[in-house]
């Protein structure tokens, strides 16, 4: 590894923020090394972080290495994230407000769609471990080592090619069957997840939810942890929870708590989704 070198001061940036921003549910890549550190990889580029004094530190590998320029575009480091906070309805929704005090900084990466369509896939009655396990599993036998303990997503290409059978033999039961029949259907379309990029949020969303295995939340999560559709909202037990019992949506379906969220937090839904998450899963609110 480099040796470490101060990538910025973030004074709106918290350890817990930060923690739970690489390992709070939205990626799976990433381990702790220490109470204030972390290892992990994107892009195949190996990278470890520390935060101390309100200042992230970084090194990484001399064989795959990161530049401090594509670090801070991974974790959001820009104006825009200031942004985003601002317009954020918190200044009248004392729920997102105390959220947004408890986590400061937290954060959406900038993932690639592929490994997190492929994460969300198995993220079915999966807890954040498991669904690390499974991955680093899948990841250590058909990809590339790429430092101790972490190597590359496969790629959806590598996946095809390998039968269903024996998928779930690497724990992934019966997702495997979506695993395999995603890859298929990826691989006889050239770039036609790379082409959903450049699609309109519902467009997309619609073309992903042709995906075996792929329903709202899933197509939701990849949407916006993949592919930085930051109007994507998902809404899974912790979301359902938080909407019925801090907003009184008891009864409402999916649509309308959909509706319901992308007129009061606007077009960075997906970011306050992330505050509400965290908040819920980190028993945050007192009650």
């Amino acid at each position: 590894m480099s040796p470490w070198k101060e990538l910025i001061e973030y004074k709106n940036l918290s350890k817990l923020g930060f923690h739970e921003t690489l390992t709070g549910g939205q990626c799976f890549g990433w381990n702790t090394t220490s109470d204030n550190s972390w290892i992990g990889s994107f892009s195949t580029k190996v990278v470890e972080l520390r935060f101390e004094n309100r200042t992230i530190f970084w090194r990484t590998s001399l064989t795959y290495p990161a530049t401090s320029e594509e670090i801070l575009e991974y974790l959001w480091v820009e104006k825009s994230y200031d942004d985003a906070i601002n317009e954020l309805p918190w200044r009248s929704d004392s729920v997102l407000a105390e959220c947004i005090e408890a986590l400061p900084g937290l954060r959406i990466l900038k993932q690639s769609i592929d490994e997190t369509l492929f994460y969300f896939l198995l993220s079915s009655a999966k807890s954040i471990p498991q669904i690390q396990a499974i991955g680093k599993l899948v990841f250590q036998k058909y990809g590339k080592k790429l430092f101790e303990n972490i190597y590359s997503f496969p790629g959806w290409d590598r996946l095809a090619q390998i039968p269903e059978r024996e998928l779930r033999m690497l724990k992934l039961g019966y997702r495997a069957k979506y695993v395999a029949q995603t890859a298929r259907f990826i691989a006889s379309r050239q770039n036609w997840l790379e082409s959903i990029m450049e699609l309109k949020y519902a467009d997309a969303k619609k073309q992903l939810l042709r995906l075996p295995g792929v329903g709202e939340k899933v197509a939701d999560c990849t949407l916006l942890f993949g592919g930085n559709f930051l109007e994507a909202f998902p809404i899974d037990t912790w979301i359902e929870k938080s909407m019925e019992k801090r907003y009184n949506l008891n009864g409402w379906n999916t649509a309308q708590k959909l509706h319901f969220a992308s007129m009061h937090f606007g077009k960075f839904a997906g970011l306050a989704q992330q505050f509400l998450f965290s908040a819920e899963r980190l028993k945050v609110f007192k009650d």
